[in-house]
């Protein structure tokens, strides 16, 4: 070690760099406080680059004169708590990630770019608009008296832009007045609020709340856990519409009233203006704001949330899963609504689940974690036998409502009827005519979007493949285009075969495109919406058509797994899954779950108001066990039948399973350097380690890169990754050939 250096910090830098760096601090330059989680700009390599203050240090194993100085500090306040910088680490280890891609997704862009805050001018009366004698005003000055008769009875400040909107004035007209000295106007940091329009209707849709015995007892006994200010972790498991949403309300409020902070997280963008809604209209009463968080704000929205939220000024954070990092101050509350959704894996670096980084950062925290879902993963349900969860089960909808009736109809004998068309059964269709006549409103759900699943020669049986990857293109009839939903390709669809150049090409498989021209044809006078990910494009439309389907304006929503849960439509009383086979016959252990967990979910849509709801499910496997245990609404023999699979093959919950993919455009030399690896951990020898593969990646081909997988079967996943990753780090990699490695693989392409 060499002699102390004053104040000499340990950066984590945000760039490309293995370990942390040393600085020295020059209080001259520095305007902010700089302490542990402040966000810095340093010198690196010839560059100013940002980085985040790890801890502090008397001596440095670096020369002192070789130490630079800190450029500044961007902001007064940390960006990272001491506890999210622990969890940063636990992620590092855990997932094997880089400190680089945590930190980048634990800090906001808009953080790093100088975004500023957002000024509004403000108008208010002066003393002598309020005492002035309006026979001083002419008398077609109407604008004007207008103005000043609605400030007069303004006791604060009002948004010029809103007082423009609200009298239908213009700006020359407030001018003049000021001209007059009878109005001023100032300029005010205001919050860009997400979600803040005409678009809710929360306190018409939620109505009086009484809640049932269950959901008190589980209020009850997350309030017991809060007491203890140490961390629990609840599973929450209840059946579709049996009022999970309340009991999180109720703890929510327990939480807030003693002033701590609460996180809710759901999986995916498309659920939080609901959540958000409701949140919104239970607190009114306690004056607390709700801040939105996730990745398709702009970056005004997520620097004025982050501002908030650091500050301490808004302690309710709703949001997916990138607001598990939210800095929120004395967080006491961690709730993971649909807990089994695999959109809470990331798919990038750092490949981080959400809802485990949830229940760690509580336990970092001392908080509270509730885990809530109606058909809770196997994973999340073995903890609950293991007594590590507590369980809190609803079995009854809210007050005393049926679940719907599910009808499994048998595709192979429909489609030997008369008047079939190959996609909507007849009973189907009778059924969807007769909601419609009666003014029920019916939803149809179908996993992939487009019109045809794939386009194909007649002729030469030629199938038009994306050049980028290794699956077929997808035909949308709309723009009469082929697409790679993996890679963003496109290309105009023709007639005309590349292969063999004779015009008989034509598509084959369904997608929510044909679909919703089905249900048009078949009933002509019906208001038929589609959503999936090509019409939901612009900012606010998944919003605007749910609200105009829950006020009745649509008749049939036809739609993706975006509309499978989650969302309450009372007047909804028919629900059709027009192809159960497409998630249960896919090459992943998996498969039986989602299928089992996706008809329960889409199923739970109907027959949440006062109506009864039924389900229809089309197959040609009515006999396979998750669509039969869906069925008979039998949770427990499905947990049964499927953990006893698992454990025959020891797959999760029983081990962990990890992916690593290689990758390359050269295919010979990442096959090498594949067999290499192989050999280095064979003679490693890893304890507690199985080693499955290597073989093609299911998408074998994916932006021209070779891809090949290994999989990694262990009951112990920090001491294996940590060993293959020192392991990685000395491998002779090409630059050629990347990899990189899934913990707790979600995605099996």
């Amino acid at each position: 070690m060499f002699p102390p250096s004053p104040k000499i910090v340990r950066i984590l830098p945000l760039a490309k760099i293995k370990g942390s760096l040393d600085y020295r601090i020059k209080t001259s330059v520095n305007k902010n406080p700089i302490s542990v989680g402040s966000l810095v700009k340093i010198p690196l390599h010839k560059k100013v680059e940002f980085g985040v203050v790890q801890s502090f240090h008397e001596k440095s194993n670096v020369k002192p004169e070789k130490l630079k100085n800190i450029l500044s500090s961007p902001y007064s306040h940390p960006v990272l708590s001491p506890s999210l910088i622990k969890l940063a680490d636990w992620i590092r280890t855990y997932y094997a990630s880089s400190w680089q891609s945590i930190l980048e997704r634990m800090i906001p862009p808009a953080l790093r770019k100088s975004t500023q805050s957002k000024q509004q001018t403000f108008v208010l009366i002066t003393k002598e608009g309020t005492n002035q004698c309006f026979d001083q005003l002419p008398k077609n000055a109407t604008q004007q008296k207008k103005i000043l008769k609605f400030l007069e009875k303004e006791s604060k400040p009002i948004a010029q832009t809103t007082l423009i909107k609200k009298l239908n004035v213009s700006s020359n007209t407030i001018n003049v007045l000021m001209q007059k000295g009878w109005l001023k106007k100032n300029n005010q940091v205001v919050q860009r609020k997400v979600y803040d329009d005409s678009l809710s209707d929360a306190e018409r849709i939620m109505g009086e709340i009484s809640l049932n015995k269950e959901q008190k007892n589980a209020i009850n006994s997350i309030k017991a856990s809060l007491k203890t200010e140490s961390f629990h972790t609840h599973l929450l498991h209840g059946v579709t519409g049996s009022g999970k949403t309340e009991v999180y309300l109720g703890s929510i409020e327990s939480v807030l009233k003693k002033g701590g902070g609460v996180l809710f997280l759901v999986p995916e963008v498309a659920l939080t203006p609901q959540t958000v809604d409701r949140l919104r209209t239970r607190l009114k009463g306690l004056q607390e704001e709700v801040v939105v968080w996730h990745s398709h704000l702009s970056a005004g929205e997520r620097h004025d949330a982050w501002l908030a939220v650091s500050k301490g000024e808004s302690r309710v954070v709703v949001g997916a899963r990138s607001a598990v990092f939210a800095p929120i101050p004395r967080l006491r509350l961690i709730i993971v609504d649909e807990e089994h959704e695999p959109a809470f894996k990331q798919e990038e670096n750092p490949r981080y689940h959400g809802r485990d980084v949830a229940v760690y950062r509580a336990f970092l925290e001392n908080a509270v974690c509730v885990l809530g879902s109606a058909t809770p993963s196997l994973e999340s349900l073995r903890n609950a036998n293991k007594n590590k969860y507590q369980y809190e089960k609803l079995t009854q909808r809210v007050d005393h409502r049926d679940l719907p009736r599910i009808q499994v109809l048998d595709l192979r004998r429909e489609s030997r009827k008369k008047g079939f068309g190959g996609l909507l059964s007849l009973p189907l269709e009778d059924k969807l005519r007769d909601r419609w006549q009666k003014k029920e409103q019916s939803i149809l759900f179908m996993n992939r979007r487009g019109y045809h699943a794939h386009y194909f020669c007649k002729n030469c049986g030629h199938i038009e493949m994306s050049p980028d990857a290794s699956i077929p293109l997808t035909y949308h009839r709309t723009d009469n285009t082929l697409r790679c939903h993996i890679t963003g390709f496109v290309k105009p669809a023709t007639k005309y075969c590349s292969k063999c150049e004779h015009g008989h090409m034509t598509g084959k498989g369904t997608g929510t495109q044909r679909i919703e021209e089905a249900v048009k044809r078949s009933i002509p006078k019906a208001k038929v919406v589609r959503m999936d990910a090509d019409t939901m494009v612009k900012k606010n439309k998944f919003r605007q058509i749910l609200q105009d389907f829950r006020l009745g304006k649509i008749d049939i929503l036809v739609g993706t797994q975006m509309i499978a849960k989650g969302l309450d439509f009372p007047n909804v009383t028919l629900v059709g899954i027009v192809d159960a086979d497409r998630s249960l016959h896919i090459p992943d252990f998996r498969a039986a779950e989602r299928t089992f967990q996706l008809i329960v979910q889409v199923s739970g849509r109907a027959g949440r108001g006062e109506r009864s709801g039924e389900v229809i499910i089309q197959t040609f496997t009515p006999h396979a066990e998750p669509i039969q245990y869906a069925r008979r609404g039998d949770f427990d023999g499905f947990f049964k039948y499927e953990l006893e699979r698992r454990e025959e093959f020891s797959y999760p919950p029983f081990r962990h399973v990890s992916r690593h993919i290689f990758r390359s455009r050269n295919e010979e030399k990442v096959c090498f350097y594949l067999d290499q690896w192989i050999k280095v951990l064979e003679e490693e020898n890893i304890i507690d380690l199985e080693i499955r593969g290597p073989a093609p990646a299911p998408i074998a081909v994916l932006r021209g890169e070779y891809r090949f997988q290994i999989w990694y079967f262990t009951p112990k996943i920090p001491k294996v990754i940590s060993k293959i990753q020192n392991l990685m780090n000395h491998f002779p990699l090409d630059r050629e050939v990347n990899q990189t490695i899934d913990v707790d693989a979600q995605s099996m392409n």
